[in-house]
């Protein structure tokens, strides 16, 4: 099984909404960080890139049909390398809602987790510090006007390097045709997802604080 979308939008750009989409329209199964999750030892993995050491794609991938989301998206340039014929989809968001999001969110979760007790917890909110919060935004997300630079600077060097016939820039209010007209596939019927909102992702946590 090869790649045939590479996800290249930074996380809370509707990415949890893009890959059950994707996976609706048949391009399933599609990596995201909860796949991290789900598959400790892809951590290994992922730092590896980060250190720049050669990784097998292929098996990486084994199993997926397309990617979005961190830390999968950190690569998109060497993931359209390897599977060049696959369609490179730029999430997006305006660039302050996206940063409030992050900060109310996923940095606030991961950060708290470096003071848990467990070790599982610890080991991978200081994960996500290596690869994303330092290994991205330099250890700078207070510094709202850094973090938005390095986050349109991403999205326009994607732009910009991406052949136009093989990128979809693309905002979840724009629902499923742009979508499914870049794909060629037909248009669901049921509603495009809305999944993971600012409010899902406290409300989620405050549960997990009370157990």
């Amino acid at each position: 099984m090869t790649l045939k979308v590479v996800g290249a939008g930074f996380g809370r750009t509707g990415t949890l909404s893009l890959k059950f989409a994707l996976e609706k329209l048949g391009f399933d199964k599609c990596y995201h960080m909860m796949e991290v999750h789900n598959q400790p030892a892809h951590r290994a993995e992922w730092a590896k890139v980060h250190r720049g050491e050669q990784v097998d794609w292929d098996a990486l991938f084994d199993g997926f049909r397309a990617t979005v989301d961190w830390p999968s998206c950190n690569w998109w340039r060497e993931q359209l390398e390897h599977f060049p014929d696959a369609k490179v989809i730029l999430s997006l968001r305006d660039p302050d809602r996206w940063y409030d999001s992050v900060m109310n969110t996923i940095y606030k979760s991961s950060s708290a987790g470096l003071a848990s007790d467990d070790p599982g917890i610890q080991y991978g909110s200081k994960w996500a510090q290596m690869l994303i919060w330092d290994g991205v935004f330099d250890g700078r997300m207070e510094d709202r006007a850094h973090v938005i630079d390095v986050f349109n600077r991403h999205n326009e060097a994607v732009r910009a390097e991406v052949p136009a016939d093989q990128l979809l820039v693309f905002e979840a209010s724009e629902g499923w045709a742009p979508l499914c007209e870049f794909l060629g596939v037909p248009v669901p019927e049921e509603p495009y997802p809305k999944v993971n909102t600012t409010e899902d992702f406290i409300e989620r946590w405050k549960q997990i604080a009370k157990q």
